[in-house]
């Protein structure tokens, strides 16, 4: 287990996705682990959601719910992220291969895997913000519009990190010998004075190794970039920024719609446990529904859909 979090630790911190590490065109996680690392860190944040529900039902008949409705959380919200993975990959594989990448269907389910990672990482390290403002308020409307801007804020820092490694692999590509090396019909033909044509630069001097004893100018040593930096000199074609953002919408769409499908992840004070809700309305449309009960608590008579 340790040396799966320290896998996805390498992957926080740039050392899995540095342009030396994917030098072979690969992406070489621990597919399994990081798997395993990321339900659980799904199930913290999903215990976190759930104490609202025991803290707003405790001395009350009905208090036992409160406990169900944490367990299904805990279940929940990693279903949420590999439901949308298993979704979502075919099209990442597909978009991928449109625009000429030579990337393997594994690779790509890897760098998904750790995407995944990178969004429930950064939510579970919001789970203790979630329970200072679960103890400290007893806004229903409230605790659905801060849980959705942790988990679009998780989502889109999980998908930056996807897109940035996606470019790294692709800078990565680039820079391998080809397949099939051109015959040199004049070896050593170049004409005096003239400098004989070079070969693709190796992948870490994109990235140069870092010199400790560099300095920049007034001491200052130079950053190592991290997995959300874009590799310096090298940019992605206009059509292929335009696809793979395409992908990211439709990532957003599937993962807001099956957020809204798996609810309730918090539970509603005034309503009897269930683990899921019958199916209707939308995502956009409840969110709007919190939104307007939180600006004028008054609305909150109206048949706003309940999350």
């Amino acid at each position: 287990m340790l040396k799966w979090i320290r896998a996805l630790d390498r992957v926080l911190k740039g050392e899995a996705t540095s342009t030396a590490a994917l030098r072979t065109g690969r992406f070489d996680i621990p597919l399994g682990g990081l798997s395993l690392v990321g339900l659980l860190l799904g199930v913290f944040y999903g215990v976190c959601m759930g104490v609202y529900a025991v803290i707003t039902r405790f001395h009350r008949p009905d208090a036992y719910m409160g406990y169900q409705q944490l367990a299904a959380s805990a279940v929940k919200v990693p279903l949420l992220f590999f439901l949308t993975l298993v979704i979502t990959l075919p099209s990442l594989y597909v978009f991928n291969a449109l625009v000429g990448s030579r990337l393997s269907f594994l690779t790509v389910l890897r760098l998904l895997v750790a995407a995944l990672g990178v969004m429930l990482a950064l939510l579970a390290s919001f789970g203790t913000i979630l329970v200072f403002f679960t103890i400290s308020t007893s806004s229903y409307s409230f605790m659905v519009l801060l849980n959705v801007v942790m988990f679009a804020v998780s989502g889109m820092l999980g998908l930056a990190f996807l897109l940035q490694t996606l470019h790294r692999l692709s800078v990565a590509q680039e820079s391998l010998p080809p397949e099939t090396p051109l015959p040199q019909t004049e070896p050593n033909a170049s004409p005096p004075g003239e400098t004989p044509p070079q070969a693709l630069p190796p992948a870490e001097d994109i990235y140069p190794p870092l010199d400790p004893t560099q300095s920049l100018g007034a001491g200052a040593r130079r950053r190592r970039p991290g997995p959300l930096d874009r590799p310096e000199g090298q940019m992605l074609g206009k059509h292929v920024r335009t696809v793979f953002r395409i992908w990211v919408l439709v990532f957003g769409l599937v993962g807001a719609q099956m957020g809204w499908v798996l609810r309730p992840f918090i539970g509603t004070p005034n309503r009897a446990f269930t683990f899921l809700r019958p199916r209707e309305s939308n995502f956009f449309e409840a969110v709007y529904g919190r939104m307007v009960d939180l600006v004028s608590p008054d609305a909150s008579s109206r048949s706003w859909q309940r999350k």
